[in-house]
């Protein structure tokens, strides 16, 4: 294996228009493909453009379970199609139908039109309207065959960025690549963040964000290879879009990532886990006590 091109579809949604949402959807993955595309990552919650206030006015619980579309249904039935059609991976995001509030979910389609991993955000954000949602419970990596190989891929959602546990995680599950579709304003920290992630667990980290006027755009891509084989800095970034609409294109070095990761000194090489029994604590202590926080 020598490169794998995960594309960040970075565009402007039809608010709830489902429809308009899946049609541009699937002509920008076939322009993907064009461009050599192994994946094409989504934003978050493609199928309703993450339009949760347009939602909510809806009804309380009326307009999420009326946006809901489940995993067998139409919408992502046709991506799985445009999988195989194309020979690309896809991964699409969308409202899921669960059972009780839906759930903000990643599903993962292999070249051959089946479904690697279905991943739901398990850090929800509870301080605004997805607080109507379901949580995830629990990060998942799938092995995903590509035209170049076979890679170990894992996802992971937006605000799940903002804790080091889930991209830890996912490293300790094998994940090589962490997909991770957003949607809000990336900044400096934010940039920051994803870099930490793909640097402590030697990990490549692909985000694809909404253009402007949406959110910002900056989707961004890191390879995980913080330093070469002479021990010297090097930037670990791939490519960086700016606020416009359009296809930005990530060419992993996995063989010479699965090289740094079998030298390298962070990952999973010298971890104490003994020490970090609090980790898993559900105390919660001032000054971060929360009314809407779910444990």
């Amino acid at each position: 294996m020598s490169r794998l091109n995960v594309a960040l579809l970075q565009m402007v949604p039809f608010g709830i228009d489902q429809e308009a949402n899946r049609a541009k959807g699937m002509a920008f993955c076939r322009q993907a493909r064009g461009m050599g595309a192994d994946i094409a990552l989504f934003p978050e919650m493609w199928n309703v453009g993450y339009s949760l206030l347009e939602i909510s006015r809806m009804g309380e619980r009326e307009g999420w379970h009326t946006q809901a579309v489940c995993r067998d249904g139409a919408f992502v039935t046709g991506f799985r199609e445009l999988a195989r059609e194309l020979d690309m991976a896809i991964a699409i995001t969308y409202l899921e139908r669960w059972d009780g509030p839906p759930r903000n979910t990643v599903s993962l389609i292999d070249r051959h039109g089946e479904i690697v991993l279905t991943y739901a955000k398990v850090h929800t954000c509870d301080f605004n309207l997805e607080a109507a949602l379901t949580p995830g419970d629990d990060f998942y990596v799938g092995v995903l065959d590509t035209a170049r190989g076979h890679v170990k891929v894992g996802a992971m959602i937006c605000y799940d960025r903002e804790f080091p546990e889930s991209a830890r995680i996912l490293m300790l599950k094998g994940a090589e690549i962490i997909l991770t579709p957003n949607a809000c304003g990336i900044e400096r920290n934010r940039i920051a963040q994803l870099r930490t992630r793909a640097y402590e667990n030697m990990v490549g980290v692909a985000m694809a964000n909404y253009a402007a006027p949406k959110c910002n755009g900056h989707s961004i891509a890191f390879d995980g290879m913080a330093f070469g084989e002479d021990g010297a800095s090097r930037d670990m970034l791939l490519v960086e879009a700016g606020e416009a609409e359009g296809i930005y294109m990530a060419s992993f070095d996995l063989d010479g990532l699965r090289a740094y990761r079998s030298r390298e000194i962070w990952g999973n090489a010298f971890r104490r886990p003994r020490c970090y029994t609090e980790l898993t604590s559900s105390r919660v202590e001032p000054p971060f006590i929360r009314a809407e926080a779910r444990r």
